[in-house]
């Protein structure tokens, strides 16, 4: 799935541009939350030296059959196994959420930063939209743009660039979570399949908003991208 699904290219296509716009390779890469190892993987073919880390034996051993022989099985809460300043970029995507702890997360990973690195995370946006569905993934919230401002300074780190994304799953998440609470459903926690044509151009939809968020950010989306910087 996260080699073609829209979500999961969209996303990746949206963090590789912004990667390669912030911190141009060759650099040190860590990517926290590895799932597949899909993201590392085209990290890697960029022309990054990747390091990756998941709290999952299962994620870390598939990514280890796939090529990448530097991951970690690591509780991103816990001191990172690497050398402090020894990092040029943290990526971070849709893993904040998971951590009971952010700021300890995002403490270690500033100081696994060298003088002019950062991160780039994204998180689920509006506290509102919190329901049954983010806790069967294991979300303990969800972010407004002040919560991460706030979060981020008290690891130490400042926001370089904020701003929404998926503006395209903002209204029908807004519907389905509205009734998952007037009729207190319970779904499972998996992508809503669609057809190749509807995946095609829920991808051409993501890319013409990519267009637009690097000229003028996005006002609204159910998730927020940014880069943090010591």
């Amino acid at each position: 799935m996260e080699d073609d699904y829209w979500w999961h290219v969209a996303k990746r296509e949206l963090v590789c541009a912004i990667v390669e716009r912030t911190f141009p390779s060759p650099a040190r890469l860590v990517e926290g939350g590895i799932g597949s190892g899909r993201n590392l993987l085209t990290f890697r073919e960029m022309g990054y030296d990747v390091v990756g880390m998941d709290i999952s034996e299962t994620a870390v051993r598939h990514v280890k059959e796939c090529g990448i022989p530097e991951v970690h099985q690591h509780d991103l809460g816990q001191p990172w196994p690497m050398a402090e300043a020894s990092m040029d970029v943290v990526v971070l995507l849709d893993v904040l959420e998971h951590i009971e702890n952010p700021v300890e997360a995002l403490a270690h990973a500033g100081r696994s930063l060298r003088p002019g690195g950062g991160i780039v995370i994204t998180v689920p946006a509006y506290p509102s939209l919190y329901g049954e569905w983010d806790r069967r993934l294991g979300h303990f919230r969800r972010y407004t743009a002040k919560a991460l401002r706030i979060q981020a300074a008290e690891a130490g780190l400042s926001v370089r660039s904020l701003t929404h994304w998926n503006s395209i799953a903002l209204p029908p998440a807004i519907v389905s979570r509205g009734l998952d609470r007037v009729f207190r459903r319970h779904r499972e926690t998996v992508f809503p399949p669609v057809s190749r044509p509807v995946n095609l151009l829920l991808k051409r939809s993501a890319r013409a908003e990519r267009w637009l968020l690097f000229r003028t950010g996005i006002p609204l989306g159910l998730s927020l991208v940014g880069v943090l910087v010591k």
